[in-house]
Order: structure tokens, then sequence, then C-alpha cells
């Protein structure tokens, strides 16, 4: 039996699409759970698909240094590689994160719509702050607990495989790990309130960002920020810069690595004589870490490796 047209109050009062017939063409009914989860899973994943396209692809276009395919430590068919690794995780992810998805549509979460529906108006502005400081501090320890060795070969090493990012590589995790990291945004809205179009803006900017700190451009020279160049230190050195948005938990926590200062400069940080030195103590802390390296570098590193050797 199909549903009946209902009137179904609407997610926002800022504005309403009126269903389709479509709409009322499935036997569930709009507000069963089993179709909301359903339908949040299809919008999870090929939203989340899109971003990342969109996003990796115009980084990958206009900001990333192509320079960089001529890195030792970059491998052979790497954006093939890290795309189709983003493409199986992506999918398995949002079976994870559906639930929380499902939790706030049906009002478990404490989202408010208007701006007079906050705790106290300056709230619509601190709420952002408070959002970045508690993902922050919560995404370090997460972090920092996947690089355990009982953990780190099986969950992190998968985003651990590309020494030399692209934007490409911002979603290319093991499931596990990219949602394991993903909880605390999920989390906010069940502790904090959280206003509906902030939590939008702050999903596009949170994929946004992941992109950015892969992509190689070290705009930002700054101690306190944890752009890319403190995320390149990450995957050329393992143990350092855990931190998601600033330094500041890493400072905390002794693992902060200020980026050296070739990498500010694109004659230096392209330089064959810097990209010895990034490899020789990559692979010592990489043999640390890992043991041997079952990485497949392209003609660039056998060329270095021979050189070395």
């Amino acid at each position: 039996m199909r549903e009946a047209p209902t009137t179904i109050p609407p997610s926002t009062q800022f504005w309403t699409f009126d269903p389709s017939e479509y709409a009322f063409m499935s036997a569930w009914p709009r507000d069963n759970v089993w179709r909301q989860t359903l339908s949040l899973y299809l919008i999870t994943w090929l939203f989340g698909l899109v971003v990342y396209f969109i996003c990796a692809s115009l980084s990958y276009l206009f900001i990333f240094d192509h320079a960089t395919f001529t890195h030792p430590k970059y491998l052979k068919n790497q954006v093939r590689l890290e795309i189709r690794q983003a493409s199986i995780a992506l999918p398995i992810m949002s079976i994870f994160t559906v639930p929380f998805f499902v939790g706030e549509v049906r009002g478990y979460a404490k989202m408010y719509d208007a701006p007079h529906e906050a705790p106290f108006w300056l709230y619509n502005i601190l709420q952002f702050p408070l959002f970045l400081c508690f993902t922050d501090f919560f995404i370090y320890w997460i972090h920092r607990g996947l690089h355990h060795p009982r953990v780190y070969k099986t969950l992190h090493k998968p985003h651990h495989k590309w020494i030399m990012p692209t934007p490409y590589a911002s979603h290319a995790f093991h499931p596990l790990d990219g949602f394991a990291q993903s909880v605390p945004y999920h989390v906010f809205p069940f502790i904090f309130p959280l206003n509906k179009i902030a939590y939008v803006l702050l999903f596009a900017f949170i994929n946004i960002w992941t992109v950015f700190i892969h992509d190689g451009e070290y705009v930002a020279n700054s101690s306190f920020i944890n752009g890319a160049a403190c995320h390149t230190m990450h995957h050329l050195y393992f143990n350092y810069n855990y931190g998601q948005y600033t330094t500041l938990w890493d400072r905390f926590g002794g693992s902060y690595r200020k980026p050296n200062k070739e990498l500010f400069s694109r004659e230096s940080k392209m330089s064959k004589q810097e990209w010895e030195r990034q490899c020789k103590e990559m692979e010592i802390v990489q043999k640390e870490v890992e043991g041997d390296d079952d990485r497949n570098y392209g003609d660039e590193a056998r060329r270095l490796q021979k050189k070395v050797l």
C-alpha cells in the first residue's frame, strides 16, 4: 500500500520544497526509520563522493604542485590508487555514520533552526570555535591512538601509504580509520546545541580542510595552524603532528615537529638535495614503525636508491 500524501513539518523554517508524487510511491511512510536510514545512507555516500571529487580535483588542478610526481617517495600510479582507496572507503564509512544522522533527523540531537532558538544570542557565533576546539582535541587523541603498534598496520597504515600525498589522498583511508576520526564531528550536536545551517557549513569546511592539508602547498608557516606543511611532516616522519586544525595538542602531547624551513621555498622544497635528506630520515623512521617497506615506488625512487646504494 502506498502512503497517502500528508503534511510533514519541514526541517527548517527558512525554505521548503514540496515533495513530488514519487515521494509517496513507497510502501514505507516518509517518517519510517528504515526509509530514512536508506535515504540518508545514499545521501551521505553520494554527496560525500561528489564533495571529495570536486574539492580534490580543483586542488589537484589549480594548487597541487605536479613536480611532486618526481619525488622519490611518490608511488607508481599513486593518484589512481588514492582514488580507488577513497572510493572503497566512503560507502563503508557511510554505514557507520548514518545512525548519527538518523538520530539527528528524528530529534535526538540538540540541533536548532533559527538563531533565536540558541541558548543565548552570542552562542550563534561561539558554536563555531567551540566545535573546532572540541573536534581538534578529540581527533588528536584518536589519531594518535591509531598510531599505536597494535592498530596502526591494520587501520591507519593504508592512509600512510602515501608518503607524498596528493589531494586525492585526503579521503583515502581504511573505512574504520576514517570513521573513527569523524566521530567527534557527529557526537558534538548530541552534547552541544548546533545550528542546522552551521552544521552544513562546518561539514563543508571539514571536507575542504582535509583536502587542503594534503595539497602540498605550504602557505601557512604558522606555529599554531596545523596546515599542509605540518601534515606533510606527519606523512614523511609518521609520529608527529597528529592535530587536525592546530598544533596546540601536539605541543601539549610532545608530538609537535616544526616543518622544515625548506618547505616554504619552491626551489628548496623541490630540490634533489632536500628530497634525498627527507628520504634518508623517512626510511629510518619507516623501518622502526612499519618494518619492511612494501610500497611500489616509481622510476625516480629506483634511480635514487641506486645512487644511494
